[in-house]
C-alpha cells in the first residue's frame, strides 16, 4: 500500500508541474486535433444493453443506462446480467467505419458507467466484460487498435463518482441496498484509481478522458484521480471531474448553447434519440436534417458535437442510427470544407441559416433558400468571389450597399438540408450592425435573438426558440435598430415568461420616440410563456429608428424571460 501512496505521490507532483508549466502555445498545440475535428461519436455501451429498458417484463422510464437505479435492482441480480452478454457480433473495425463514414474524427465510448461494470479487462475487479462474461474478449483494446488503423483519436468516458456495483461507490450516486455500503474514499482509492490507471497505460495514446456526474468530488477526492493524467501528457479533459478543477472542455448536455461558451473550448453530446444506453422500444429519432444543421449550428459557435449511439447486447450499432450517421456522412464529403477546422461566425445572428469561416472564406449555411433568391450577408468587406461549395467554377453575382453583400442564387436551394455558398472576402470580416425590417403585412418582430444585449446579467439562453433570461439586474437593457417603410399605428405585444413568486416588475417598450408600458404577471414558469398585449403606439418616420426594451422596477427575483416583442398595424 504504501508504495503505491508514493506512486501516486510523484504523479500528483509531476500532474501539477505539468498543469503549472503548460504556455498558452502549447495547450493550443494539445487542443488543435480537437479544435479541428468538429465532430465525433459517443458510444454508451454496457451490460446495460441487456434489459434493453425492460425489467421483469415492465418498461423502465428514463434512460437506459440507469435502468439499475431507476428500477432499484438488487445489486447481486444486475450483476446476474453479466452471465448473459456475450456480444459475439461485435466488429470493432465496423464501428470505426461507421464513424469514419459519418465524418466523425474520434470516438469517446462508456469504458465504466454508473452500474459499475468494466467494458474492459481490469485486474481491479472482476465485475468486467473479460472476466464475468461469455464473451473473453476487451472490446476497447480491440477499438484501440481499430481507431489506429482507421486513423481516428480515441477517448474513454469513465465514471468517477458513481458505482452502484461496488461497496461505497453508490454513496454520491443513490443508495438502494445493503451491498452498496461503504466508503466513497475507500472506492476511489481501491476500484476507481487503478481501473483509471488501467484505462491510461493499456490502450496506447488516448485523445481525451471525459469524466462524468462529480457528484460529492472534493478537491481532496479529484486529487487521487487527477495526478494519473500525467501518464497521457496529451489528453484532453472535459469539466466533469469535480474538486472545482475545469479541465479541458464545457460539456452541455442534450443543447446547444445559444451564444457558445465564450472563452472555453465546448462539447455539445446529443443522443440521435431518447436514450444513450439502448432502450430497444425507444423510436424517437431525430431527423437527418435535425443532426445536420445541429452540427452546423455548433460548429457555428466554435464547438464540437459528440454524437451518441447505443449499441445492443449483441455489439450491434441500431439500423437508424446507422443510416442517419450515412446521411450526415453524405452531407460531410460534399461539405466537410465549411466544418473541419473552421472558426465561429463572425455575425450575431443570420435569418437565413448559419456561418463559419476560415481566412479569407466565409461558408454560409442556408437553411432557409431565400424566395427572391437574394442571400443578404450582413458584412463590411468586399466579397470578391462568390460560389456554391459544391460548384466552385461557377461564380454567383454579387453586389454591395450599407447593409452588405446581397448573393444571387439559384431559383432552389440544392441541398434542402443545408447548402452551403462561399464568401471570399480580403481581410478579417467586418460584421455589419443589422437591422430589422418590416415583414410584407408591415409587421415588426424584435426578436430575443435580434437584440443588441446591454449589460451584465441579461443573457441569451435556449434552443431553437431563443429567449433572454436572467434579467436580474434592472438596469440591463435590449435595443434592436428598425427600418420602418411603413409609418402607421401599431399594437404591441410581448411574449413573455414569469415564475411564480417574480411577477410585479414593470418596463417600458420603446420604438423611436413612442412608448408603451407594462407590468409582468405570472405565466407560472420561467417556461411557460404567454403573448400579452401591451397597447398602440403610432411611428410617424420611415428609415432606420430605435427600438429597446428596459426594465422600470425589480421587486423579485429577475424582471422577466423575453422571446419577442411584436408590432402589428392596426387596421387603417
Amino acid at each position: 500500500m504504501r508504495s503505491t501512496l508514493l506512486v501516486v505521490g510523484l504523479l500528483f507532483v509531476a500532474g501539477v508541474a505539468l498543469a503549472q508549466t503548460e504556455t498558452p502555445e502549447q495547450r493550443d498545440a494539445r487542443m488543435k486535433w480537437w479544435r479541428e475535428a468538429r465532430f465525433g461519436m459517443f458510444i454508451h455501451w454496457g451490460l446495460y444493453a441487456v434489459p434493453a429498458g425492460t425489467w421483469k417484463g415492465q418498461q423502465i422510464g428514463g434512460i437506459g443506462e440507469w435502468i439499475m437505479n431507476t428500477a432499484k435492482i438488487p445489486v447481486a441480480e444486475y450483476a446476474a446480467l453479466a452471465g448473459q452478454f456475450n456480444p459475439v457480433k461485435f466488429d470493432a473495425d465496423q464501428w470505426v467505419a461507421i464513424a469514419k463514414n459519418a465524418g466523425m474524427k474520434y470516438i469517446v465510448i462508456t469504458s465504466k458507467h454508473h452500474d459499475g461494470f468494466a467494458m474492459f479487462r481490469s485486474q481491479a475487479t472482476p465485475f468486467n466484460i473479460y472476466d464475468a462474461t461469455p464473451f473473453k474478449r476487451d472490446p476497447l483494446r480491440e477499438l484501440a487498435d481499430a481507431c489506429q488503423r482507421a486513423g481516428l483519436k480515441l477517448g474513454f468516458y469513465y465514471s468517477q463518482a458513481q458505482d452502484w456495483h461496488h461497496p461505497g461507490g453508490a454513496a454520491a450516486g443513490g443508495h438502494w441496498d445493503p451491498a452498496q455500503d461503504g466508503s466513497m474514499d475507500d472506492y476511489l482509492r481501491d476500484i476507481a484509481v487503478p481501473k483509471v490507471r488501467e484505462l491510461l497505460t493499456n490502450y496506447g495514446p488516448l485523445g481525451v478522458l471525459w469524466w462524468d456526474t462529480p457528484v460529492d468530488m472534493t478537491r481532496e477526492r479529484a486529487d487521487m484521480l487527477r495526478p494519473l493524467l500525467s501518464l497521457q501528457p496529451q489528453i484532453i479533459t472535459n469539466n466533469r471531474l469535480g474538486g472545482g478543477y475545469e479541465g479541458d472542455t464545457e460539456t452541455p448536455e442534450q443543447t446547444i448553447p445559444a451564444t457558445g461558451t465564450p472563452g472555453r473550448d465546448w462539447e455539445t453530446c446529443m443522443t440521435m434519440n431518447d436514450t444513450w444506453g439502448y432502450k430497444s422500444y425507444d423510436n424517437n429519432w431525430k431527423s437527418p436534417q435535425t443532426l445536420i444543421r445541429n452540427l452546423i449550428d455548433i460548429a457555428s459557435k466554435g464547438g464540437n458535437y459528440l454524437l451518441n449511439v447505443g449499441p445492443t447486447a449483441e455489439g450491434v450499432i441500431p439500423e437508424p442510427s446507422v443510416e442517419r450517421l450515412a446521411a450526415v456522412g453524405k452531407w460531410l464529403q460534399a461539405n466537410g470544407e465549411a466544418i473541419y477546422a473552421t472558426s465561429a461566425s463572425p455575425f450575431k445572428k443570420l435569418a437565413w441559416g448559419r456561418c463559419t469561416q476560415k481566412p479569407g472564406k466565409l461558408y454560409l449555411h442556408v437553411f432557409s433558400w431565400p424566395q427572391d433568391g437574394k442571400l443578404l450577408v450582413p458584412v463590411g468587406n468586399t466579397v470578391t468571389r462568390a460560389y456554391l461549395l459544391t460548384a466552385p467554377d461557377q461564380a454567383l453575382a454579387t453586389s454591395a450597399d450599407e447593409r452588405g453583400v446581397t448573393i444571387l442564387l439559384p431559383p432552389t436551394a440544392p441541398d434542402p438540408a443545408a447548402t452551403v455558398v462561399v464568401g471570399e472576402i480580403e481581410g478579417e470580416p467586418v460584421p455589419l450592425a443589422t437591422s430589422v425590417t418590416q415583414a410584407a403585412d408591415g409587421t415588426i418582430t424584435l426578436s430575443a435573438a435580434d437584440a443588441d444585449i446591454i449589460g451584465e446579467s441579461v443573457r441569451l439562453e435556449g434552443d431553437q426558440e431563443l429567449n433572454v433570461g436572467y434579467w436580474v439586474n434592472v438596469n440591463d437593457m435590449l435595443q434592436w435598430q428598425v427600418r420602418v417603410d411603413k409609418p402607421g399605428d401599431y399594437m404591441v405585444t410581448v411574449n413573455l415568461a414569469c415564475d411564480v413568486g417574480s411577477g410585479g416588475s414593470t418596463y417600458v417598450v420603446v420604438v423611436d420616440d413612442q412608448a408603451v408600458v407594462g407590468k409582468v404577471a405570472e405565466t407560472g414558469g420561467w417556461r411557460n410563456y404567454e403573448t400579452v398585449e401591451l397597447g398602440p403606439i403610432r411611428l410617424t418616420q420611415t428609415g432606420l429608428v430605435r427600438a429597446c426594451v428596459r426594465a422600470l422596477t425589480k421587486p423579485n427575483l429577475a424582471v422577466m424571460n423575453l422571446r419577442s416583442v411584436v408590432l402589428k398595424p392596426l387596421a387603417q
